[in-house]
């Protein structure tokens, strides 16, 4: 079969007319010499007479079987390949091409030629019709079709040509839909290709979105290894034939990575995991629809898992999304509802149970691969922790303290987007190595007592530094997290105990001082939650030696202590903006106007005066 096309004279009139009088008006062809003007002439001339297509119908042609097309002259038609036509692109290159080298090709580009370049090979819809109809009339529609419930070959009959093909062509299908098709070694290449493909597409996206992540080589090798894992499952459940591959949890890998890295990331390794597992399945369409379903529900169901109710009320929603998504794919296809097996059901409703317990995979992620999800975050903010406990009691005012750092980081961390739950559980642990020296520390301290009285400046600050140190290694015997025991090394950065470091130099005014002696180990915050930690813990410790609690000098006590951490540069590593770091100022006064409130007095009830007796 070849399509139908005609010629539109009129369009290459109407080009030369504009041409000839553009030769005259348009400075850009006007001010060509002669000899380039009939080059150009001829050249389109010659244009036109091979034929221009539109590119569409250009490749359409192109790729057909034929490569081929009839061309109609009046009541004659002639067939012509592809390939003697061009399209305005090719033959507007054509034409620069074949500029000769006595002229100057940037004076022929100039000239806007392509302009009056136009299409003047047209598609015969009717007449294509036509021919289509006569070619399909010609094939016979019965050849190799069989119907329901036919019988094709019984016992003891002789296999002909005719029923050979009608097995051949059943053995094909069955194993098509059962995806276990004999594989040459061009489709095993094939697949390797687009395996490689696909990851390389993953591993472009998190080195171009996602940079810190892909720096993680633990986080990178737990997002692959849970890819393949769900793709070689799938393979050996479609290879054995096992069990349904509907049965198999794909929405496990959204809930994960959404749990521990973040939405987008989740869904571009579920849409990876679903194509690489599309190839081995029977009815690869229908899987593809239903799975990625399935995956965006799970994105938009579960902003995180904190709580098991939430993963109970995401696969409810998951399970109804595979359900209604394969009625409609029945309904679209078949057009009759009676078409829907039940089992599949079944099949979903499996899936279902096994997705309740992807619960129980959070714990051992978190210990294989560092990570730390929104449950353990709320464990370990639970002040009923044996660790918070003897903090309470050991150092109640450090204790009080990190309650209201905590609070104020959270409330921080809401205004710009940063981890809340993070901030609030570092926040309570940042200075659990006070601990060690609890009586050195002023939240602590009674009336009238001071051990700093009587020692030297350099051995108050190496005790008053030494709660960091302590406090890593007490985090570290208690097995905290890593991103946890982060908010106990940087929350003073590498600043300085100001106070024992300016009474040293006014104590020895010429002396060189050695600052590493008054010096934090560091190292500084490098991330929002980190910064956010220090300039709450830093606003917070200060707010409690202000000698009156108003706007004004709550307001410039928070200027003047965050405005003096950027400035030393304590938060060059951290991803944070000066707008995030206004709305952060902001949050902290309003947050300490609150805790500081004036109260009103309580009156005193006024006793009744007793009257004197009459005589």
């Amino acid at each position: 079969y070849e399509p139908y096309y005609t010629i539109d004279e009129s369009v290459e009139k109407n080009a030369m007319a504009e041409f000839d009088a553009d030769v005259n008006l348009n400075t850009k062809l006007s001010s060509l010499s002669p000899d380039y003007v009939l080059y150009l002439r001829n050249s389109l001339q010659k244009i036109y007479r091979s034929g221009i297509m539109r590119s569409e119908d250009y490749d359409k042609v192109f790729s057909s079987e034929t490569q081929s097309m009839r061309l109609r002259k009046g009541n004659l038609a002639e067939s012509k390949s592809v390939e003697t036509f061009s399209t305005i692109k090719s033959a507007y290159e054509q034409l620069l091409d074949n500029t000769p080298k006595s002229m100057d090709a940037e004076l022929i580009r100039l000239a806007d030629v392509n302009k009056y370049i136009r299409e003047n090979i047209v598609y015969d819809a009717s007449t294509s019709e036509k021919a289509r109809e006569e070619f399909i009339q010609q094939v016979s529609p019965s050849t190799g079709m069989v119907q329901t419930g036919q019988r094709i070959i019984d016992q003891g009959e002789i296999v002909n040509s005719q029923t050979y093909q009608v097995l051949n062509s059943l053995k094909r299908v069955t194993e098509e839909r059962s995806g276990r098709t004999g594989k040459n070694g061009w489709m095993i290449f094939g697949q390797l290709l687009l395996v490689v493909l696909l990851f390389g597409a993953f591993y472009a996206y998190l080195l171009f979105f996602r940079p810190h992540e892909y720096r993680n080589r633990k986080h990178v090798t737990f997002m692959v290894l849970l890819v393949t894992s769900f793709v070689a499952l799938t393979a050996i459940t479609s290879q054995l034939d096992l069990f349904n591959v509907y049965i198999i949890p794909y929405a496990i890998v959204t809930i994960l990575i959404r749990t521990f890295i973040d939405s987008r990331t989740a869904l571009f390794a579920s849409l990876i995991t679903i194509i690489l597992s599309s190839l081995m399945v029977p009815f690869p369409f229908e899987f593809i629809v239903i799975q990625i379903a399935v995956a965006m529900v799970s994105v938009f169901m579960l902003k995180e898992l904190s709580e098991r109710y939430q993963l109970i009320r995401s696969s409810f929603f998951i399970l109804i999304a595979y359900s209604l998504m394969y009625i409609g794919l029945v309904m679209h296809q078949e057009g009759n509802i009676n078409k829907i097996d039940p089992i599949i059901f079944i099949y979903f409703f499996i899936n279902f149970i096994f997705i309740l317990f992807s619960y129980s995979l959070v714990y051992l992620i978190e210990k294989s691969f560092g990570f730390i999800s929104g449950v353990s975050l709320i464990e370990l903010s639970n002040i009923n922790k044996p660790l918070l406990k003897e903090l309470s009691e050991k150092a109640p005012g450090t204790f009080q303290h990190s309650l209201q750092v905590s609070n104020l980081g959270m409330a921080a961390a809401v205004k710009i987007g940063a981890n809340a739950s993070l901030i609030r559980t570092g926040a309570l642990y940042h200075d659990i190595g006070k601990m060690m020296n609890p009586a050195f520390f002023t939240e602590n301290q009674s009336p009238g007592m001071n051990p700093h009285a009587g020692l030297p400046f350099e051995e108050s600050a190496r005790i008053i530094i030494n709660h960091v140190r302590d406090g890593v290694k007490i985090a570290q015997k208690n097995n905290l997290p890593k991103q946890i025991t982060d908010f106990i090394e940087t929350h003073h950065g590498t600043s300085m105990p100001k106070y024992f470091y300016i009474s040293w130099k006014n104590a020895n005014p010429g002396k060189e001082i050695n600052e590493d002696l008054f010096r934090y180990p560091g190292p500084n915050p490098f991330s929002k939650e980190t910064a956010i930690m220090m300039m709450a813990d830093a606003v917070e410790a200060a707010s409690r030696s202000l000698p009156e609690y108003n706007e004004e000098s709550i307001q410039n006590l928070v200027d003047s202590l965050i405005d003096s951490q950027v400035a030393e540069g304590y938060f060059k590593l951290a991803p944070i903006t000066f707008r995030d770091i206004a709305a952060i100022k902001e949050v902290f006064l309003q947050k300490l106007q609150t805790i500081y409130h004036t109260r009103i007095a309580y009156p005193t009830l006024d006793k009744p005066q007793t009257q004197p007796e009459s005589v």
